[in-house]
């Protein structure tokens, strides 16, 4: 009897599977509105119509990519969304420029989407993928 694909996972992840399935109010997903700091290059922030504020670095949402493949590499890698890669011990890092946007758009009344200017482009950031990882001290619990 072969046992390849299962997997065994702890009670805290077993908890926070079943949180990430709960529905949230609407008002917590609805943005009232959204405002990306293209031109400065510092991120997105939104205002709930439930009264929260969120904001993200372009930084963080780049790391946060929700497109299956970078979705992959994170779990094979153990990292969470907006959690940088580890970097090689390297005499001379190499320079890399920030993630910006090169374009936004919106995608239909559920989401965003970046191109990113190192050509990425496949995620499409939810805004229940943005407010379930609401980075701010009071959400970071309580989803």
């Amino acid at each position: 009897m072969s046992h390849e694909g299962i997997r065994m996972v702890s009670a805290e992840e077993a908890r926070r599977a079943e949180e990430a399935d709960r529905p949230l109010p609407k008002e917590a997903t609805d943005p009232a509105k959204v405002r990306v700091h293209k031109t400065e290059g510092t991120g997105v922030e939104i205002d709930w119509k439930d009264g929260h504020r969120s904001a993200w670095t372009f930084a963080w949402l780049r790391l946060a990519c929700p497109c299956a493949t970078c979705v992959e590499e994170r779990e094979r890698e153990g990292r969470k969304p907006g959690e940088p890669k580890a970097k090689p011990v390297e005499l001379l890092p190499m320079y890399q420029a920030p993630p910006r946007p090169e374009t936004v758009t919106p995608v239909g009344r559920y989401a965003i989407s970046f191109h990113w200017n190192d050509g990425h482009s496949s995620g499409i950031y939810s805004w229940d993928f943005l407010r379930r990882n609401c980075i701010c001290e009071a959400c970071k619990n309580s989803f």
